[in-house]
């Protein structure tokens, strides 16, 4: 028998979808940290490379500097959509090692809505090897296997960046591309 959980072991839930009709590209992250959390809005500890990489990816190198409803707001138009793999899970801290209990967000549900999506990007190997179970092999979209935007992930910015900015080719309308 366990006793009661701390504070910090409590029960964590992710935020809504970040998505339009428009997503092409849809990141899906693990769970949100700690700092983040506190916040109540994605990837908001001062480390994580997030921001720095998605502006890399969008071609605004000083999109990190944006208000956080206007960062939302630019990928929304730049055809990129936000969200977890996991909708609630018992976690001691930020790190992903440490998830326990989830229970899953309905992916499949949420890529079903989205008629012009052509890739989902899993932000790490936690994401990765969760949704890729969640989603299994959507027709006509490619999944992408990230290196994690997280402190904890060792690899430096610049390796990290080439991998992410790698998903610019997702983003270019395509007028006839159409999922139905």
């Amino acid at each position: 028998m366990t006793g009661p959980r701390t504070p910090s072991e409590a029960r964590k839930s992710s935020f809504p979808p970040v998505v339009s009709a428009d997503t092409r590209l849809l990141l899906l992250g693990s769970l949100p940290g700690e700092a983040s959390l506190r916040a109540e809005r994605y990837y908001a500890h001062p480390q994580n490379q997030f921001w720095r990489l998605t502006g890399a990816l969008v071609g605004d190198e000083d999109f990190h500097l944006l208000d956080y409803q206007a960062r939302l707001a630019r990928l929304l138009a730049s055809g990129v959509g936000l969200w977890d793999v996991v909708a609630d899970a018992v976690r001691d801290g930020s790190l992903d090692a440490a998830i326990r209990d989830h229970r899953p967000n309905d992916l499949a549900a949420l890529v079903a809505s989205l008629p012009s999506l052509r890739a989902i990007g899993f932000n790490g190997g936690t994401a990765a090897r969760l949704g890729r179970r969640m989603i299994g092999a959507p027709q006509g979209i490619a999944l992408v296997d990230l290196p994690s935007s997280s402190p904890a992930f060792t690899r430096s910015l610049a390796e990290k960046r080439e991998k992410w900015v790698g998903l610019r080719g997702f983003l270019e309308p395509i007028a006839e591309f159409r999922r139905d």
